[in-house]
């Protein structure tokens, strides 16, 4: 890891929409002082629709793959964030120095509708973790 970029692993049960929705957004938006990360409790595959939620704003997720938890044990950031209650109750305690933050947002994967109703689902989550990343993170960090 970077020792200049503070790190940040993001967690959520499956770890394909949500979480990964944030590593892109801190990695693209902030990588100059971030470096994140992102992992599942129980990972299964990216959602298809966060992979098109990202590419709007430009940001290419067809790389990524859904990753466990278990791959990050032992490693140290400096923020580990669960991002569903599920994840908070679940999460492994990572060495000491870090900050837990819990902030819940609701699973866009759960939305029902047509193709842009659950679109927007996911655009609006997406929206939600970068505001609330610029308010609490980056401003206890400045």
């Amino acid at each position: 890891m970077d020792l200049e970029r503070k790190t940040i692993l993001f967690v959520c049960t499956h770890n394909s929409a949500r979480s990964q929705m944030a590593e892109a957004l801190v990695n693209h938006l902030y990588g100059d002082r971030y470096q994140a990360f992102s992992a599942g409790t129980e990972p299964t595959e990216v959602h298809p629709i966060a992979r098109r939620a990202m590419s709007e704003l430009g940001m290419d997720l067809s790389r990524q793959q859904s990753k466990s938890i278990d791959r990050f044990l032992g490693r140290d950031f400096d923020w580990v964030v669960t991002l569903c209650d599920h994840a908070r109750e679940s999460c492994p305690v990572f060495p000491a120095g870090y900050k837990r933050v819990h902030m819940g947002f609701r699973d866009p994967a759960a939305a029902q509708g047509d193709d842009e109703e659950t679109l927007e689902a996911f655009r609006t989550v997406r929206d939600e973790i970068k505001e609330w990343f610029e308010k609490t993170v980056l401003r206890t960090d400045e």
